[in-house]
């Protein structure tokens, strides 16, 4: 896959993702804002209700209270009848129809502790209706009779009429009163929870009721402070101008919880959903990363492998084509010593071949890893002895600082071994100059540490993270200024990993590196 290929479909798929994201959190915010609306709107047609049945509560006594004074004065002061009379005759159907209406208006002066007024005056309207409907049908004689009489007759009183007259005085006699004799903390608070459980609200809720001018009034639930970004304001009653003389707070302490409770379940699903889709990505994104890694890794290994093979195929050749020649078949040192040469490279290329089977098989867990107690610093000297000549040839050093106190492990002999080898290696080949290292022991309660420490070209903390990863090597390409496929330290952490240790690395880039190993102690 190309470089541009590749950051195209991570852009497209970056792009798909936050663009469902982004559609879920809408749709998610998108709800959650209709709830608030749909509770609001609750909230406020229960408050209008508690408005609406407090002020006809009042209606009904002040009426009641009227009624009483009217019947207790008996007579009214002065009355007025008033007659109607409407008639329409239908010539074709013969049919006459005839409407009647009379009115008695009766008025009422209150007396003068009422309202501390001698001019008040209320009216008791009532009346009586009669409808009258005849047909003319004329007879076998040619002679028009009547027949066919309906008849009927309404009496009411016309408490409608009554209440237009009385709104006035009704006004100025509720708002002479003191609103905490108006309604009662209890009585306010009833009607609030009774209005907002009719529409399924069953929440714990705190109200104030506050003048036009914004002063707190004696109706209120404990230490209530008005709040007016999270509380609910609702007229409650009118002045004689009709404008809103108080105006009651309603605040909800659990509103959120209440908003949430009936969308969580689909909330949930949508987080979870949510939280599906960026772990796929995630993972996706990381595989796709990965193998576009591990193909350059391999890419790297194969060119690496190839060159490796080179040199000791094209030597082999080299010699077989010698042995050909007439002059040295009959030689039989030369021969021996071709010979010998053959051996050697194919030797070499069996080792790698061999090396790159091992970690497969490793990884497969098909490699005997039957377990000893082992005396870790022995197992050191020997691996010490493996690279004694590598050493020699460089002209280098390795010196051991055997600290621990308790060497014995539970470990393989032959593959730990492999594993300090191999480590010792690493240290040889990147180092510059003549290698020195050193090899530093100690023991804890529970875990036998070693550490090779070298002076090589050391790492950076990038290069730290990846230099156990197989085949992994810093320099890429055909490049071979320091021979190898990338698997010893791989193999290094195979090993030590199925012996429940750990290996890791520190160092600087051109200050060398320290290589750490822990194994659980017996």
């Amino acid at each position: 896959m190309g470089k541009k290929m590749f950051v195209l479909i991570v852009i497209l798929m970056s792009v798909s993702l936050i663009g469902i994201i982004a559609v879920q959190v809408f749709w998610i915010n998108n709800a959650l804002e209709s709830r608030k609306e749909q509770f609001k709107n609750d909230v406020q047609k229960s408050l209008g209700s508690v408005s609406e049945k407090i002020n006809l509560k009042e209606e009904a006594f002040f009426e009641k209270k009227i009624e009483g004074l009217i019947e207790k004065m008996g007579l009214a002061n002065d009355a007025q009848i008033r007659n109607y009379l409407f008639q329409e005759i239908d010539t074709t159907t013969k049919q006459k129809l005839t409407f009647g209406a009379t009115f008695l208006e009766e008025n009422f002066k209150l007396p003068t502790d009422f309202l501390d007024s001698d001019s008040i005056i209320v009216k008791r309207i009532s009346g009586k209706k009669d409808f009258f409907q005849s047909k003319t049908i004329k007879g076998v004689d040619n002679i028009f009779t009547n027949t066919d009489d309906k008849r009927y007759s309404f009496t009411k009183r016309y408490s409608n009429i009554e209440k237009f007259y009385t709104n006035d005085i009704f006004k100025d006699y509720i708002n002479r009163k003191p609103i905490h004799q108006r309604i009662s903390n209890k009585e306010l608070n009833n009607t609030i929870k009774e209005e907002l459980e009719k529409r399924n609200i069953y929440l714990d809720f705190k109200y104030g009721v506050y003048s036009k001018d914004g002063l707190a009034t004696k109706l209120k639930s404990g230490y209530y402070t008005i709040n007016k970004k999270e509380s609910y304001p609702y007229p409650l009653f009118y002045d004689t101008e009709d404008e809103v003389s108080y105006k009651l707070y309603v605040t909800f302490p659990t509103k959120n919880e209440h908003i949430l409770s009936g969308i969580s379940n689909i909330l949930l699903l949508s987080l979870l959903f949510i939280f599906i889709i960026i772990v796929a990505f995630s993972s996706s994104l990381y595989q796709l990363i990965r193998q576009k890694k591990i193909s350059e890794i391999k890419t790297d290994f194969i060119n690496n492998m190839t060159h490796e093979f080179k040199t000791p195929i094209a030597t082999i050749n080299l010699a077989l084509d010698s042995i050909k020649n007439p002059k040295i078949i009959n030689d039989e040192e030369k021969v021996l010593r071709y010979v010998k040469m053959i051996r050697d490279e194919n030797k070499r290329m069996h080792l790698q071949v061999e090396n790159v089977l091992r970690i497969s098989r490793l990884e497969k867990n098909q490699i005997d890893l039957s377990k000893e107690t082992i005396d870790m610093h022995d197992t050191i000297e020997d691996a010490i002895t493996h690279i004694s000549l590598l050493i020699d040839d460089r002209k280098g050093s390795i010196t051991t600082h055997f600290n621990a106190i308790i060497p014995e492990i539970n470990g393989n002999p032959f593959h730990l071994t492999n594993v300090v080898v191999n480590m010792l290696e690493n240290a040889i080949k990147y180092s510059v100059g003549p290698p020195k290292i050193e090899v530093f022991t100690e023991s804890t309660n529970k875990f036998f540490i070693f550490k090779i420490k070298d002076e090589g070209i050391g790492m950076s903390k990038a290069v730290q993270k990846q230099v156990f990863d197989k085949f992994y090597r810093e320099q890429k390409g055909n490049i071979h200024d320091v021979k190898g496929h990338g698997l010893g330290l791989a193999y290094v952490k195979e090993i030590v990993e199925k012996h429940h240790g750990t290996v890791f690395v520190e160092g600087e880039k051109g200050k060398g590196s320290i290589f750490t190993v822990k194994l659980p102690l017996i």
